[in-house]
């Protein structure tokens, strides 16, 4: 779901964050997390970041993440429906 605020990301910033989460899709929260660590200026990648927190069960630093970004942690919504929410975001060229 995209928010009336999102701005446009550079597509080096995209591709990096689609393959954030692509990794995040495979399970693979360690590599997301280098990539959205060393992006934590963009709400998307904050998005992402409070995904893989809640992967790892991190629901405290979950919690931080999502507010850094302007959500709130849902729990009636799968992991991986979450981040395809924020593929489909990434793909329609906005950063959330």
């Amino acid at each position: 779901m995209l928010h009336a605020e999102a701005v446009r990301v550079t597509s080096l910033l995209r591709s990096k964050l689609v393959q954030a989460v692509e990794h995040a899709l495979a399970g693979e929260w360690q590599p997301a997390h280098l990539i959205v660590q060393d992006n934590d200026g963009d709400r998307i990648a904050n998005w992402i970041h409070a995904v893989v927190h809640r992967m790892e069960g991190d629901i405290g630093n979950a919690g931080y993440w999502y507010a850094r970004c302007g959500r709130a942690l849902r729990e009636d919504i799968t992991i991986q429906a979450e981040l395809q929410e924020i593929r489909a975001a990434l793909r329609a060229g906005a950063s959330d």
